[in-house]
């Protein structure tokens, strides 16, 4: 598959790389830094990024770029109607308005706050956990998460995801909170709290803790190459399915209609 990159940080490194070693082709990366990318535009400069992309003969996209420049992005990219995968997070307040313009123009994106196989296993044994301990009024709830120092938003999307797939069977709390504290916390609201530090990939725990004891769930990830590769995985099985009219252009998808064996 002929791929455009669309970001060319770090993580736009390793998703090529990755990309090349699937036996895909980049055919252009696209950053507004980057003195090694292919392309290199003004920030802001959405119409050519849209350029840029359309004149490499791409047949899909992977964006990883910033959450200041990702709605630019996406609103300059979707209107190609090529498979847009977005790794950006940041974004989420921004669903219903994306959902809108790919209907509007028939473009076809899909995104995740995570594309590692090994997060989005964690998501339904969180789901499974919450379910099982819903029963126990003694127990309480949190989510912490740990990202690097260079990440740009907090609390990290998969954070987030992670304390809605707890919400779902865990029926005692129903509204989550990622601001700090400043007196006692309801006990309806679930507390996601964030640090940042160092050059820590990824670090999401689960707690649920009583007078007696504390449960704890955790994934770490050792580095970004389950992200990467899972992003690439993703753009090919998203283009196969919408070729073989397994998925229809003009909405937004994500992880579990991508992978539909898998979640």
């Amino acid at each position: 598959m002929k791929i455009a990159l669309v970001g060319y940080g770090k993580m736009g490194h390793m998703i090529e790389k990755n990309a090349l070693a699937l036996g895909n082709e980049v055919v252009t990366t696209v950053d507004v830094i980057a003195s090694d990318a292919k392309v290199k535009v003004a920030s802001g400069d959405y119409d050519a990024v849209r350029k840029a992309v359309e004149e490499s003969g791409a047949e899909g996209i992977i964006e990883f770029t910033h959450p200041s420049s990702v709605m630019g992005n996406i609103k300059a990219l979707l209107p190609t109607k090529l498979p847009l995968v977005v790794g950006t997070t940041g974004w989420n307040d921004k669903h219903d308005e994306v959902k809108e313009l790919a209907k509007s123009c028939g473009g076809t994106i899909m995104t995740s706050a995570n594309f590692s196989i090994g997060v989005n296993l964690f998501y339904k044994i969180v789901e499974e956990a919450s379910k099982l301990v819903n029963n126990f009024d003694e127990y309480d709830a949190a989510v912490w998460e740990m990202h690097h120092n260079q990440k740009a938003d907090s609390p990290s999307g998969t954070a987030i995801d992670i304390a809605k797939h707890l919400l779902k069977f865990y029926t005692k709390k129903d509204e989550i909170v990622t601001d700090a504290f400043h007196s006692r916390p309801e006990k309806n609201q679930l507390h996601v709290s964030s640090t940042r530090c160092g050059s820590v990939p990824g670090t999401h725990t689960v707690f649920f803790d009583s007078e007696a004891d504390t449960i704890e769930l955790t994934h770490t990830a050792r580095s970004r190459q389950g992200f990467a590769s899972g992003a690439v995985h993703a753009l090919c099985n998203l283009k196969t399915l919408l070729d073989e009219g397994k998925l229809s252009a003009g909405t937004l998808y994500g992880m579990s209609d991508v992978f539909p064996d898998l979640f």
